[in-house]
Order: structure tokens, then sequence, then C-alpha cells
């Protein structure tokens, strides 16, 4: 039989038939696997973004995968638009294009925009068949070819039999109903191996062997493939790694393998690889022995204690003072600190020539080293964790010198989270930069009003303000703040940061609001540069001159586009809404209707459900969890991060460190309104949870969503449920960081928050779980990988309110009132909304199989005055809690 060629387009033509190479998937432009992407895209830098497709063509990409799954993104525009940009550039537009999301409207509007003949990423059978064909015929209608995931309605597909069964059930609707079968490309699920776990020992060797099916039972279809996932277990350990992918790859093409998605720098040729290490790769592929895990693990051991042993030379403890001093700094060494120091002093004879002499040059060059991007975040935290020790020695010595005044900083910088808002991550490494470079900070905390502020700055006499803040209620509290220091004649540089801030806000709203220049500064990285500007007599001037030309034009930008933005009346949009079969569709009773309470829940169950990937983002370390440990830039760095946090992580368990309460609700519940929820409570109140609809113009035949669709109508006749929950992983943490302030341990305190985080997003991800599979009970056989329920494959969705979904903070006090979540868990919310503590999330549960993650958009003003009447509030609380959200100007 003749095999029929793939022929996919760009400009040009790409043909895939037997016999053609492996085909490269580049993956960089990809806003959930590239941060860096993800952020041009955010901030609309897309010239810039063009210049990541036109890095991945030229490093070889023959395909590009293009995704805009982000909630804080109009998704469906970006994909438009960036498309749009590449069609334009004939050195990227010659090589085709994935258009690849979880979103239907996403991947419609790549298709109205491609030119050549693209593939869809992806199509699946969970949702049942009819959706499927659905899918798939509009997709044909267009001419794409189609990626198939292994997934049916009982799940992900991760054996021979499963595999084998879901690809051939797919190709047979697919082909059955007019689908070119050389257009059909299965992905049979690359899956984690060397897990420790029974049933994970065949999964590499059942995707090739499900691999050589395909290619000889299903006429002209292709096989492609996620090949970093299959070395997961091994993360660390790169050698491994690229042994691993090697060798699966060589088998895998050989099977049948036509393309997929590889870090091209993480392969080694499999001739190459160590004998030894070979066999041991090959035994765990294959599953040839029960040991094979085992042996492996050992060998990796091995050659990690082999790197560890190469390192740890001391040849620099023979070095003068001077140059240990540095060394220490610049590696966070502080074994030997407080006797180097004391060496430098008898030396010196005074403590501050210590300080302004070998440890001032020693930041320096770590400054430098920053700067120039050699070093990164956790290094320079724990260079901070020496100078603080290596001061702290000092500091007997240094009360003369202070007195005389001779003791002189950089500059003097007052650093606050703003009233409301409990999260200073973010600010806390901000400080230890700024320390490491010699200027005096003084860091208010966290929930800090504006009239402290005001007298810190003052009393203080502050060069500088740093406002912080991560809920978006906080967005308003600092415009309140810039007044404030206006009023009271303030003029100082005001630095803006925090995850909601942008330079768009800042131009926007804060910086007319005050007298003195405003900067937002994006990251820890950039603080040094921007502080030194303004402090700088000579440099501040045409800086804040350019700062203000930057922003003149963003103002102009944005009200240029805010008059050719287009929104429906809300009218309009509810008579778009989700249309739902009510009839055909009975509505899950939870096994557990009701409030229930989680104390002192397993931590050590948790570190199993931890998304790793925005715990180095707070680090600064951009990639995706586990790629990320491999990059040739920041892999090392990223690896020894990953081990430090393994081993705080443990002590968290062993010594009890932190503790999780939780609590949840499922509560009966129908939408009367058409954006409101009513629920009854145990003791028969009833509660109204109040949501809003999406306005921004769709393409025909997209809704326009609301979170009140997805819960049954009173109409209906039928009783349905709401869903909602609070969860801590936080409680201790405060002492903690106490004992670690006490030994200048600031490296180890913002790993304790971080990790904090982490395991409360996995107490959220691990109760949702549960949820679904015993409380509420309607997917009971689910049995997803981490992985896939980080991508959120489940049926169901818990959106928190302050989000995308339904943005008004305010909606957390009826949630925390119907849980009593303070008396359950011990959380409590501030002014603003925010939880204390930190380590907290809170959120929804929707159980309809449509239901899906969204963002609402802004918001016209007709929706904020009907919005303002379901609340009971007046027109300008409504628009000060929307404030973000707003599409016009109050």
């Amino acid at each position: 039989m003749t095999v029929l060629p793939l022929r996919l387009s760009g400009l040009e033509p790409l043909l895939v038939y037997p016999g053609s190479n492996f085909i490269n998937i580049g993956e960089r432009t990809n806003v959930t696997g590239s941060r860096e992407f993800a952020r041009l895209i955010r901030q609309q830098n897309f010239e810039a973004a063009v210049a990541v497709a036109r890095q991945q063509v030229e490093n070889g990409a023959q395909i590009l995968d293009v995704n805009m799954d982000d909630a804080l993104l109009d998704g469906v525009s970006a994909m438009r638009r960036f498309l749009c940009l590449l069609a334009a550039e004939p050195d990227i537009a010659r090589v085709p294009v994935m258009i690849d999301s979880s979103r239907w409207e996403i991947i419609e509007a790549g298709l109205q925009c491609v030119q050549g003949k693209c593939i869809v990423n992806s199509l699946s059978l969970k949702e049942g068949e009819t959706h499927f064909l659905q899918q798939a015929r509009t997709i044909r209608k267009y001419g794409a070819a189609v990626v198939v995931m292994c997934f049916d309605e009982q799940g992900q597909a991760d054996t021979y039999d499963r595999r084998i069964a879901v690809a051939e059930r797919s190709y047979r609707l697919l082909t059955q109903n007019g689908f070119p079968p050389q257009d059909i490309i299965i992905d049979p699920n690359v899956l984690a191996i060397g897990t420790g776990l029974e049933e994970h020992a065949r999964y590499a060797v059942d995707f090739i062997e499900a691999t050589r099916w395909i290619k000889q039972n299903l006429p002209h279809a292709r096989v492609s493939g996620g090949i970093s996932n299959l070395s997961f277990a091994f993360r660390g350990s790169p050698a491994v790694r690229e042994a691993m992918h090697a060798a699966f790859l060589y088998h895998a093409i050989q099977a049948g393998l036509d393309m997929g998605i590889v870090n091209a720098g993480m392969i080694t040729v499999y001739d190459q690889i160590p004998a030894d290490l070979l066999e041991l790769v090959e035994d765990l592929l294959f599953n040839r022995r029960p040991d094979a895990t085992e042996r492996l693990i050992a060998y990796a051991r091995k050659q990690d204690t082999a790197q560890r042993k190469s390192k740890s030379d001391d040849a620099w403890r023979r070095q003068p003072c001077a140059e240990r001093l540095r060394y220490a700094l610049v590696n966070g060494i502080d074994q030997y600190i407080e006797h180097d120091t004391e060496e430098a002093r008898q030396q010196l004879g005074d403590p501050l020539a210590v300080i302004e002499g070998p440890l001032m040059a020693g930041m320096q060059t770590v400054g430098e080293l920053f700067g120039s991007g050699k070093m990164f975040l956790p290094q320079v935290v724990k260079t901070a964790r020496v100078m603080k020790k290596a001061v702290a020695y000092l500091e007997p010595f240094l009360e003369q010198q202070r007195a005389a005044g001779r003791l002189r900083a950089a500059g003097r910088i007052v650093l606050a989270t703003v009233k409301g808002d409990v999260h200073d991550i973010g600010k806390n490494i901000v400080a230890v930069v700024l320390r490491c470079n010699n200027y005096e900070v003084n860091d208010l905390g966290v929930m800090v009003p504006a009239e402290k502020i005001v007298s810190a700055a003052q009393q203080w006499q502050a060069d500088l303000i740093g406002l912080s803040g991560l809920i978006t209620p906080s967005l308003d509290e600092m415009v309140h703040v810039a007044a404030e220091l206006k009023r009271h004649g303030l003029h100082q540089p005001l630095l803006i940061g925090g995850a909601t801030t942008s330079r768009l806000h800042t131009a926007l709203k804060i910086a007319p609001a005050y007298n003195g220049p405003v900067v937002h500064v994006p990251d820890a990285s950039r603080c040094t540069q921007v502080v030194a500007s303004l402090i700088n007599p000579t440099a501040r001037p045409a800086y804040t001159a350019t700062i203000r030309q930057e922003y003149e034009l963003l103002r102009q930008q944005h009200a240029a586009r805010s008059r050719t933005k287009d929104y429906v009346s809300l009218s309009d949009a509810r008579a778009n809404r989700l249309v739902t079969d009510w009839k055909a569709y009975q509505p899950p009773v939870p096994r557990k209707p009701g409030i229930t309470v989680l104390k002192d829940f397993s931590l050590q169950q948790l570190t199993a459900r931890i998304d790793w990937t925005p715990f180095f983002q707070a680090w600064e370390l951009s990639g995706k969890f586990p790629d990320l440990l491999d990059d040739p830039v920041i892999g090392a760095e990223a690896r020894r991060l990953f081990a430090d946090a393994q081993k705080t992580l443990q002590k968290i368990i062993d010594e009890k460190k932190l503790t999780a309460h939780g609590v949840f609700g499922l509560f009966p519940a129908n939408t009367h309104h058409p954006d409101d929820v009513t629920l009854t409570a145990p003791d028969g109140t009833v509660r109204c949870i109040h949501f809003l609809r999406q306005q921004y113009v769709k393409t025909p035949g997209q809704p326009h969503l609301c979170l009140a669709d997805f819960i049954a109508p009173a109409s209906s006749g039928k009783t349905d449920y709401l869903g909602m929950f609070a969860v801590t992983a936080g409680m201790g943490l405060d002492q903690w960081l106490n004992e670690l302030e006490r030994r200048h341990d600031d490296y180890e305190a913002i790993m304790a928050k971080a990790l904090a985080d982490r395991l409360a997003e996995a107490f959220a991800e691990t109760l949702h779980e549960q949820v679904r599979r015993h409380w509420w009970g309607y997917a009971p056989d689910e049995a997803f990988t981490n992985e896939e329920l980080i991508a959120e494959r489940y049926r169901g969705i818990r959106p928190a309110p302050g989000y995308p979904a339904c943005p008004d903070h305010t909606e957390k006090q009826t949630l925390f009132d119907l849980l009593e979540v303070t008396q359950n868990t011990g959380i409590a919310l501030t002014e603003n909304f925010a939880m204390l503590p930190a380590a907290a999330v809170c959120g929804y549960y929707f159980a309809h199989p449509e239901a899906r993650y969204f963002g609402v958009g802004k918001l016209d003003r007709d929706q904020v005055e009907d919005y303002a009447r379901r609340k009971g509030w007046s027109l300008a609380q409504a628009e000060k809690w929307l404030s973000p959200a707003l599409a016009y100007s109050p």
C-alpha cells in the first residue's frame, strides 16, 4: 500500500511521508510553556514575540506550536494578531503552524487567520462523540490537519490496550465522517516512567508498541508525542534524561514516530550513550527487570555525588582574606563568614573598613554578575544571607561608627505592601537585592496604611518609596497612597511593583496622582538599575524624562484603543448566553452535601500535587518545569534551587513547620437572575452569589459567558449544586519566619514563603480532586497524572473570586460567611479581601461538563450599573471594586 503523505504548508510546503526525517515542533511560542513569551504577549509586545518565533525557526523548528491559553489574555484577539504578524514575516511564515488551545473559540480564531495548511492541537473524545465530530467537521472545513489525543470519556489512555482502542475509535469516527486519514495525527500519550509506581512501568514500551500498531493498522495516520514527559522522574539528572530521550526516540522513531515536541538541547547521539548507562535506560524503557528504576536512580545519585565532590574543592580557602570574602559572597557560602570577617577586621583595624572594603567589593561583583545575567536571583538571595551574617557579626563594633555618623549607605528606601494586601514575596526579594547593592531598606511589612508610609518616608528621609501589591484592590490603594504623598508635599521617586501592577495602570492611574517620578518595576532583576538611575543626580533628569514620555505615549495609545474597542449591551450579551439543554442534563447530587472541615491535612500527601513552575517564577527563573532544569542557561541554578526546595520541604513535613486546614461546602443551587446564583445553606437560609458576564464582541456563534450559565436555572425544575472551598497551608509560617529573621536567613525565609504558597495551591488541587471523585462523586473513576491535573483536563472548574471569571473580590465575604472559614481554618479576610495567611486559596466548584475557565474582560457602564443594583451598592462603590475591569473612565 502506498502511504499518502501528510501535506502541510506555510509559505513553503512540508511533506511528511515514509522515510521522512523526524519533525521537530518548536514549543517556545506557547504562553503555557514559556514565561518570557507569555510576558511579551501580556504586555502586547508582539514585535518581540515575533522574534521568539523567528528564533525557533532559525534553531530548526519545522512547525511552530502557537498557544494563547492564559486567563489574563483575550486569547482570541491575541491569537489573531500574532498569526497575522507571523504571516507578514516570510522567514517565519515559511513553516506551518500548530494552533494549540484547550478553548475552541481560540482555535477557530486561529483557523480564520492562518495561511497555508496548519495543524490543530488537539481533538479528543473526552466530551463524547457528538462534540468530537462537530469540532472535526469545522477543522475539516478549514482544511487543517489535527492532533488526536488518546483521551475518551473515561479519561487518559495509559495502557497499550487503552491507547490502541481510543486511537482506533477516533480514527474510525473521523474517516467514516469524511476526514482525510493522512491528516490525522495520533498522540498516544508519552507518560513518565521510573516513578516507583508499578502501574507506570510499561508506559514507555506501551507507547512504542502503540505507535507501531497505529502505523500498521490505521492507514496513512501519523504519530506524535511530547518527549520530555518521559523523564520527569529524573529531573535534576540531565545526563540520565538526555540518554532516556535519545534511546526512547531511537526506538520510537523505528516504530513509526513521525514528529514531537523535543528539547533539542536535551538529546544526545544514541551511539554515544555510555554502554553501562544505555543498558540501565533500556532496561527501564522496556521494563526488562523489576529493579530497573532503582538501578537507574542509583546511577543518577552516583553521578550527582561525583559532581558534588568535584565541586567541593576548598582551594579558595587558601586565598587572601579579601578574596575569601568575595568568593563567599559570590557563591553564597556562609560556613566561614564570621571567621573571615573577624580576620578582615583585625587586618584593617576598623569594622566600617571591612564593610566598605572587601564586603562591598564582593557585593559589587555580585551586582555586576546579576545585572549581566551571569547570576540568578536564588544566588543573589544566598549572597544576602552571607552579607547579613557578616554585618551582624560586626554589629557590636559598628555602634560607635553610627554614633559618629561615619556609616553611609548608597541611598535610603522605604518599601511597603499597601493596606489590605498581605503578599510580600516579591517585595522581600527586592529588599534583598537592594541591600546587596548597599542601599538601606526600611521594609514596613504588609497591610501598611498610607499614613504610615507617609510618616516613614518623612521621618526616615527616604530617597525613594516602593509600593507592592498582588490583589486588584491594591491598585486603587496605590493611587490613594500616591495622592497622600502628594498632599503631604513629598516628591521622592515612587516605585510600583507586584503581580497585578503594570506599566499601563501605573501610567494611567498612579503617575497622574503624584508630583514626583513614578516608575513601574516588573521584577527584582530590574530594580537596581532603576534605583541607581533615580538616585544618581546626573542620570535622574534624563531617565525621568524618558519615563514621562513613555507613560504619555501609553496613555495616548490606551485612549486610542478605548475609542475603537467594541462592546455589546448587557441585554444583548445575556441574550447570547451559553445555551444548555437542561432537560437532557441531570445535575449530580453530592454524596456528602453540606459543610466538611479538614483539620491538619497531610502535607506529605500534598507534595505530589505541587505545580513547580510558579515556584521557579517566584525566583525569576523562567520556563516550564521540569524542562527548565535542563535549560542550558539557568538549568544548573534551577537544579540547585530545586534540591534546596526538596530539603526545606522535607523539613516542613518532618518538623511540622506548617499546618494545613481546609473547609468546603456543597449546596443546593439554581440560577434565578441571568447572572446570579442562589444557594441554600444547611440551616435553610438562602444566599445569593453575584457573577459578571462577558461584553466584548465575540466571533459569531460564540456565547457571552457568565459563571451562572453553568448552574441549572430554577425554571428547569431541577436542583443543581454549587461548591465552595477555602484552604491554607500557611499556619505556623509567621513563627518560622521570625526564627529565620533572627538568623538573618533571607534565603530560607523566601523559600519558606514560596513553598507555603505551592502547598496551598496543591491543597486546592488535591481537595478538588477528592471532591470530584468522592465527596461530590461525579467523576469516581477519574485517574489523571499531576501534569494532567495542572493542565486541568478534568471535568469541572474551581474559579476564585477576584480572578478573571469573577473579578469582584468582595464576593469572598459570602463564601467566608457560609463556610465559617475563619472559625474552621483560621484564614481571615483583610479590608481589601486579601486572605491571611497569604498561603491560602478559596473559590467555587462547578460540576457541569461544559464548565470552563474564561476571562470576563472589560465591563461597560450598563453592566456596572446593573451590578451595583444587584449588590445594593452605589455606582461609585461598584466602580471602586471593579476598577481594573472597567471599559470606561468613571
